[in-house]
Formats: structure tokens, sequence, C-alpha cells
């Protein structure tokens, strides 16, 4: 058995694979609020003010407080705003706030050591904090990178013997675009390279005799961010570490795109048991925030209170173990996928729609809708014309319909499948791109199926079963993979590792079912945006947790109550940002702070309003040319603020044109884009 599989065996990078189990951490004090232990999971969020503007920013502040903020987190670029933080704090004492405040520090040691005298918490990068980011020296012997880190901590030390001394907490953040060029001369832009540069840091806090200290990995690529912190809490267990967890995706953008982006990197992290406090990084205000991230957190804290009642249920108030409660057991086969390395699980291709190397399909749920209106088609992706009677494609086309055992009355689009419940489909007289869906025993039992694709809906455990073990296979078999496990992403995840166990390779939709019921909200429209935004989060974590994983072949979300159009898009949202499935531009759009230089939610919207068409892109559009260039890293064209009204405008990580006037930026922008061929005009 490989090394990466006995890892997962041993399940070292969390404490269980298919139960809940939260990952215990060191308790850190932060103020009056500790973290870790076996404290909630806590909520935070960064003001967008300019710090010297203390009053905006002490009424931003408890804004987002009254929202949820546990912990209120502002920049400090320099020892002016670092001494400033001692006015905000008197403000928001004398107000009643003592929410503890976190010092956001970048470059300057300096101004870490002012503000570790005043606030709770300084939050470093390793990336930029004493080390550098210049790249005029490529190749580093090994003297030569223990004499860096010797430097290094002559700069370090004097920070952490200030937060010692005042009892001062320490965020180590690394952001996956901005390792120093020493990290990426020996690592890469890996998640190795961002582990090792925070684990630095850290043995230098324990060589000192400091432990206050919380850990990120933050990335604006979900699935690079997944495996950091998986591979963060493997490589501190195995040094006899456990400090308490930040979750957060950067730049993750604004609307459907930044709650689903943020769910699919948090929500996967907090399915393992990993997380001790949760940053949802927006481009909208920032008391918007608080409350997604209280949304997503919330599901863990009813689960580990759900999770620890199981338990009791034995013989009397015999404690029985997690094993006990597996949906059933299994074990890993030397061809597990490591947790630490994307890998699509291997299948083979059915009928040239599904499995093996095509992207994961979108099944869409409209047995419910009027079938006697081709107008219901365009929640599906197909907009139909009568004047023409044809039907146009929209870039999220669903490639699956269910219709259970319902009949149109209308010709549906020529490239749309159809599913039918078993009984209804042998019924139809015209088959062509209809598929059934059996249950287990339908299947085995059936004699007349088709020889295109044949589903067959089933449940983690029913894979130990003795109808599983008298499965006739063939390559038109696809599987429909349901949970109504407390713990589902798991409860699905085992059933994939038991798939590998045995060899199999058939494709798998996987298929997650949402009943909101009624919300204790008394506007109807607010309660609809609820219920969307939870979807959004929900499905986010459960089905993209599997596939940042590479399992699975489509995904089907069943959430009646749930707007349909919603439903399509919140599937295709998921497929994007797990880098699955491209459909649309991607925008990779900072939350802003005290040192973004233009507004970044109205400038998102502009630009998002002119290349919104350009399929596959990824835009980065950043407040300031601080961390702007590096949380960026991954993005094909960059919009950086470099000063008043001025913008510099990137090619991948290659400043291309800098310091232009905000006025002309955008046409600058799509200039280039045009240029490099990439621009399509709108239709």
């Amino acid at each position: 058995m490989n090394t990466d599989a006995v890892k997962l065996l041993q399940g070292r990078y969390c404490n269980s694979l298919t139960q809940y189990s939260r990952f215990v951490t060191r308790e850190v004090n932060i103020g009056d609020v500790p973290m870790g232990g076996n404290n909630p999971i806590r909520i935070q969020s960064m003001t967008t003010t300019d710090t010297m503007d203390t009053m905006g920013t002490v009424e931003q502040s408890i804004r987002m407080v009254d929202a949820g903020c546990e912990y209120v987190r502002i920049t400090a670029p320099s020892i002016k705003e670092a001494k400033n933080l001692a006015e905000i704090k008197k403000q928001l004492r004398a107000r009643g706030y003592n929410v503890p405040l976190v010092a956001d520090i970048h470059f300057t040691p300096n101004a870490a050591e002012v503000a570790a005298r005043i606030v709770e918490k300084v939050r470093v990068n390793p990336g930029n904090y004493a080390d550098k980011k210049k790249f005029d020296q490529i190749d580093y012997t090994d003297l030569e990178y223990q004499g860096e880190l010797e430097r290094i901590y002559q700069k370090f030390a004097p920070l952490v013997n200030i937060c010692k001394e005042y009892g001062t907490a320490m965020r180590i953040g690394t952001n996956h675009g901005s390792l120093s060029d020493r990290i990426m001369s020996r690592y890469g832009d890996t998640p190795q390279g961002m582990v090792e540069s925070a684990m630095e840091f850290m043995r230098m806090c324990e060589t000192l005799n400091y432990y206050n200290l919380v850990i990120s990995m933050k990335s604006s690529n979900p699935q690079v961010m997944v495996q950091a912190y998986r591979l963060l809490v493997e490589t501190m267990v195995a040094e006899g570490m456990n400090y308490p967890l930040h979750l957060g995706v950067t730049e993750a953008g604004d609307g459907e795109d930044g709650r689903i982006k943020s769910a699919v990197g948090i929500g996967t992290l907090l399915e393992d048991g990993l997380g001790d406090t949760v940053r949802v990084s927006l481009t909208e205000e920032p008391e918007a925030e608080a409350p997604v991230a209280i949304e997503l957190v919330k599901r863990y804290s009813l689960r580990e209170k759900e999770v620890k009642g199981e338990r009791l249920k034995a013989k009397g108030n015999e404690i029985i173990t997690d094993k006990n409660l597996l949906p059933f057991t299994f074990h890993l086969s030397p061809q597990t996928h490591s947790p630490y390395e994307y890998k699509k699980r291997h299948t083979y291709e059915a009928n040239a729609f599904i499995g093996g190397h095509m992207v994961p399909r979108v099944v869409l749920d409209l047995s419910k809708k009027n079938l006697k209106d081709p107008g219901i088609m365009a929640d599906a992706g197909y907009i139909y014309s009568p004047l023409l009677d044809k039907y146009n494609m929209a870039e999220q086309s669903v490639d699956f319909v269910y219709l259970a055992d319902e009949l149109p009355s209308f010709n549906l689009p020529g490239n749309l499948k159809q599913l039918y419940n078993y009984q209804t489909w042998l019924k139809l007289a015209d088959k062509t791109l209809c598929h059934p869906l059996f249950t287990l025993k339908e299947y085995i039992a059936a004699t007349n199926k088709t020889s295109a694709l044949n589903l067959v809906k089933l449940f983690p455990e029913d894979i130990d079963s003795e109808d599983f073990g008298s499965l006739p296979f063939d390559n038109s078999l696809v599987f429909v993979l349901e949970t109504n496990a407390l713990h589902g992403m798991a409860d699905q995840r085992g059933f994939f590792f038991k798939m590998e166990e045995l060899g199999l390779d058939v494709p798998v939709i996987v298929k997650r079912s949402y009943e909101f019921g009624v919300m204790s909200i008394e506007s109807e429209h607010e309660n609809s945006a609820l219920k969307t935004q939870n979807l959004q989060l929900f499905a986010a974590t459960d089905l993209g947790a599997l596939l940042v994983d590479g399992f699975g072949d489509g995904i089907w979300i069943d959430a009646p109550g749930v707007d349909t159009k919603v439903i399509t898009s919140t599937a295709f949202g998921i497929l994007q940002a797990t880098r699955s499935r491209i459909s649309k531009t991607e925008y990779i759009s900072c939350p802003s702070c005290g040192r973004t230089l233009f507004d970044l939610m109205i400038t998102t919207q502009m630009i998002r309003s002119r290349t919104s068409h350009l399929k596959g892109l990824k835009i980065g559009i950043m407040g300031c040319i601080v961390n702007g260039p590096g949380e960026m890293a991954d993005a094909d064209y960059g919009y950086v603020g470099s000063g008043t009204d001025k913008i510099t405008l990137y090619r991948g990580k290659e400043a291309v044109k800098k310091n232009i006037s905000a006025a002309n930026a955008l046409d600058e922008l799509i200039g280039i884009i045009k240029d490099d061929g990439n621009w399509v005009e709108q239709e």
C-alpha cells in the first residue's frame, strides 16, 4: 500500500473519513473570546474602511459585530495605521463593544510590533514578512537556505517576544499567491510550499516558547486551499502540533459565485472536522459576510450535538465508538486518491456521454413543472422561440432532465437526454434519448434494458448488500448515488472508497436532496433569498467536497421549494468552483480593505457587465498592489489598483500596462484580451 493510502487509512488529516468528528486543536486566547479546543467555530470579517478614518472604522466594526462577527480584522500597512488602532479600540470600548481586534500586517515588521502592543491578535504573512519576493535568486544551496531562515528569525523574534509579553495571539497566514522566492525555489507554487512557509514560522515560535498561534492556508482556488490545509494538519500532527485553523477562500467574489466558491473550500474542510474560525471573503460590505459564515458553520454545531446524541443511543448510557456508527466498513486500496493532490477517479465512458474524460453531467428534475409549456425549458438552459419553434442553448444547459412518470406534450431539445422511472420508460413508444432510472432490485430483475444508458439509484450501504453482489455489470451502467445520512458527504465518500477497493469503474452521478421547510422570516422575499443562499452553501459543500477529490461524474440537486433556475445555476456554479466544468467567466475579486484604491463592488459589476460572456477566462479584480498580484495568482488577466485613480493591468503574473487612468482601464483591459485572441463579441 502506498504512503498516501496509508495516510488516508489512518485518517491523519482528520479524525474520521466516514463520520463527522471535529479535530480538536489547542485552545488559543484572543481577548476574552478563545478559539480552538472545545470552543465553537468562531466567525470573523475584515473592515474595508481607511484605518486612519477612526469613526468610519468604528461604525463599520459595530455593524460587523452586530451581524455576528466575533473578531474584527483591520489593516495596518504602516506604523501610522498601527498606532491608530489604539484610538479605534478606545472608541469601540467606549461604545460597549469589547470585540477582539486583529491587525493585518503584510510587509512591515515595525507596524506589527506596534500593533501587537495594542490589539488582541496580529496576522502576519510568512511570504512577505521579513522574507522577500524579488526573485533575484532562483537556486538556494542548503547553506544559503539556512542562512535566510536565520536572517528571518532575527527579524521575526522581536514580534514574538512582544506577543508573549502582551498576551497577544498571532495568525500565521500563508497565501497561495504570495510565497517567497526562497520557498518557490525549493517547493514551487504548491500546497507543500504553502505548508512549509507556515511551518518555518511555527517552528521559530516554538523555539521561543510561544504557542498562541492560529494558522491559515488561503488560496483563490478551493482545490489548492483544501489540499494545503489537509497537508498542514498531517504535517502538524507529525511534529506534535495541533494549532487552531482559520478557514477562508481568498478573493471569492460576490453574489452566487462568492458563496459557492467559499463553501466549496471552507465547507469541504468543515466536513472533515477541520476549522476553528471562518471568514467568508465576499466583494460586498463586510457585514454581509458574517451571516453567510454563520449559515455555513451552523450545520456543524447541530451535527456535533446530534452525533454525540447518537453515541448515547446504546444500551443504557454505554457510549459507543465512531466505528460502531459507520454506515459500512471499507478498506483503501493502493489506488486510493491522495487527499493532497487532484486526480479524477477512473471510470469507463458510458454511451460516449458520461464518465471517462467527459466533464461532469448535470441532472435537473422537471417532473413537477408544467409539461405543457415549452417555456419551462428556460430553467434548464434551453430558450424556446415560439416564432421559430426551436431551442437555443445557453452556456449553462443541463444534460439530463428527470421527468419521473410524467410525459411532456411538446418536443424537447434534440440533444437533451430524458430520464424516466423504469416502469414508465417501458411504456414509451419512442425511446430516443430516453433512459430508464431503476431501483437496484428492478435492474437485477429487468429483462428489458437499453444498450445506451441504464441508471440505477442506490445508497452507500447498498454496496454491501446481496443485491449489489448480483448486479450484472456492463458499460451501459451508471449509478445515481443518494444518501439519508446526517453526515451525507462522508457517507457518499465512503462509497467511492469501497468502489475503488472492489475495482469498479462505473460512472456515478451524485444526488443530494434538500428540504428547507418554512423559515422563521416574515418576508416571503427574504425567505426565498435565504433558501437560495443556503442551497448554494450546502450543495457546494456536499457536492464540491467530492468533486475536489475527483469523485463524481455528474451531479443532481433536488430542492423542492427552490426556483428551478437557481438549482441549475447552483449546479454549474459548483462545477465551475471545483474546476470540474467551466461554463462562464470566473472573477477572482478581493473583498476590499483599508488599502483599496477604488470602489470594488461597482468596479467588479462594471467589468462583469462587459466580460461575462468570455467563457473560461479568469479575471482578477484587486483593490491594491500590496497583495493583488499574488492573490490573483492563477488569473488570466488582472485589474489592480496601483494608486489614486490609477490601475495596473496584468496578463497572468506580468504587469503589461502600469498606472493607467481608471477611466480608460477597462477599455485597455479589453484591448489586451482582444490582442491575445481571447475576445468574442456578445451575441
